[in-house]
């Protein structure tokens, strides 16, 4: 175990660290002020949690994930696509609503949230489904249609909660893992007609049916496409957190008031350790600290295509890094641009900083599963080393 961990790629695993140890300062920062005036708990309330789940997400990747190589995903992948199907359908019977969402389990330590499990499953069946194709000759090129219809099978389940942030999620790590795939020119040809087919013929039984987007979606995610000019409608739902968010960012200037002196937690922002800590963060730390951090994302994403490049001729790793590449850039790029008003709010976390165990612990096991594809990239290196001596 001991020489396989000295494979890994250490700048990503420090990263990961240091994301994780500022997540924790940053939860603890901006939900003292909740934990105690709207939970009334304890400070350390949502930090404990959250401190839990990455020691457990942390010891499982080092001593099980790190421990088994991705050849034997295979065996797991059908029990993982029974596992999410029945847990995302028992939500509509025993799940929790929160948040106008009925999207988690109460397991009384642990508030489940299966979407976000979905998207990792999603990524891990792929990779697994694809990887067998590829081996494979004279396999049927609508055979590989096959992982997308599990992927829309899991779009709507989640958009159902209703959870309109999670289902796009889905489906954009679903597209851009097919995109990757490395089908040669005659046959990218078909699947494009194909989809151009699907696409209209959706489109046909959408507007037959009388379709709309009011008829599609519910009165609070319609409300989140008026999302523009927040501050101007300061006293209203569709502005109030958005425009928090503008100030808190406004108050931080370059280098911020101050770890733990932030204005905007003290419930000016319902909900700042969650999906507006980034703007809390700014707040506190500055702009320059925000830079950074952006900047460290950049680096932990560059990291990932890097180890998912360095394993094309293994379809399963390099789709295992694509699709935890998807995971990490959609996420980020959906929160930020929430927070920053330039598309609707969906409630998605910014990885790492975000309080939410279900998200935390995929988010850190998807990247040791990356790491896992480090180590095996640097084995095949060795191998090819020595069979040329």
């Amino acid at each position: 175990m001991k020489r396989r961990f000295t494979k890994i790629d250490f700048p990503l695993f420090i990263l990961m660290i240091l994301f994780s140890i500022l997540g924790l300062i940053m939860i603890l920062s901006a939900s003292s002020v909740s934990a105690v005036l709207r939970y009334k708990s304890s400070t350390y309330h949502f930090f404990i949690r959250q401190l839990i789940v990455v020691i457990v997400a942390f010891a499982v990747g080092i001593f099980f994930l790190l421990r088994f190589k991705t050849k034997t995903y295979e065996f797991f992948t059908p029990f993982l696509v029974v596992g999410i199907l029945g847990a995302l359908v028992g939500l509509f019977f025993k799940g929790i609503i929160t948040n106008h969402a009925q999207s988690w389990y109460d397991l009384k330590f642990f508030n489940l949230q299966p979407a976000e499990f979905a998207k990792t499953i999603l990524i891990v069946v792929m990779a697994v489904f694809y990887d067998r194709c590829m081996k494979k000759k004279n396999i049927s090129l609508y055979h590989y249609l096959i992982p997308l219809a599990f992927a829309v099978v899991l779009f709507i389940l989640v958009y159902k909660q209703p959870d309109l942030g999670g289902a796009l999620i889905i489906a954009g790590i679903a597209f851009l893992i097919f995109v990757t795939l490395p089908f040669d020119k005659k046959n990218q040809l078909k699947l494009f007609k194909t989809f151009g087919l699907l696409f209209v013929c959706a489109i046909g039984v959408f507007l037959c049916s009388g379709g709309s987007l009011s008829s599609s979606l519910n009165e609070r995610q319609l409300e989140r496409f008026n999302f523009k000019n927040p501050c101007s409608r300061y006293t209203e739902d569709t502005g109030y957190q958005v425009c928090n968010g503008f100030i808190a960012i406004h108050n931080g200037g370059l280098f911020g008031k101050g770890l733990g002196n932030s204005t905007q937690k003290y419930l000016y922002l319902p909900e700042a350790h969650t999906d507006f800590i980034f703007p809390i963060l700014v707040e506190e730390l500055g702009a320059i600290v925000g830079v950074l951090v952006l900047i460290g994302y950049v680096v932990i994403l560059y990291r990932i295509l890097k180890i998912g490049k360095n394993a094309r001729g293994n379809v399963r790793n390099m789709i295992l890094c694509y699709g935890t590449f998807s995971y990490v850039l959609l996420h980020l790029i959906v929160n930020l641009m929430g927070v920053l008003a330039l598309i609707p709010l969906t409630g998605v976390p910014i990885p790492f900083l975000t309080y939410g165990g279900s998200y935390t612990l995929n988010l850190i096991l998807m990247l040791f599963v990356v790491q896992e594809v480090a180590i095996e990239n640097k084995e095949t290196r060795i191998q090819r080393e020595m069979a040329r001596l």
